[in-house]
């Protein structure tokens, strides 16, 4: 089992910067890919960023790339997402997730966190 708690949503005003953290427990944190997904109000849930087990590869949605980052400490058992001009259509409630498989499923992840909102203002 591994237990993640998301943290660091808030409000921002556009083209600002945030960073998420997705604090792990229970089994090894170091064995797992992690990924954050989002769901925006009123829509589906997204994938946003994945990173490997070891933090050696990442890969990212297309609305995202080149303005948010992946990073994992297997040290601190703590993936991080640091989100950088942010848009109003970045608003949404952010997830930390887990899985084994890599690339990460299509559908479904072992394990999910509760989440952090993150709301961009115009």
């Amino acid at each position: 089992q591994v237990q993640l708690v998301e943290a660091g949503g808030g409000l921002v005003q556009a083209g600002g910067s945030l960073r998420l953290s997705c604090a792990a427990s229970g089994r090894t944190f170091s064995s797992y890919n992690m990924g954050w997904f989002r769901q925006p109000p009123g829509k589906e849930r997204e994938f946003v960023a994945a990173i490997n087990w070891s933090g050696g590869r990442t890969y990212y949605a297309g609305s995202v790339k080149g303005r948010f980052t992946i990073a994992r400490d297997n040290n601190n058992n703590t993936g991080y997402l640091q989100m950088n001009s942010l848009k109003p259509e970045d608003t949404a409630n952010y997830y930390c997730a887990a899985d084994r498989q890599w690339p990460l499923p299509s559908n479904g992840m072992d394990y999910w966190g509760k989440g952090t909102v993150v709301t961009v203002s115009s």
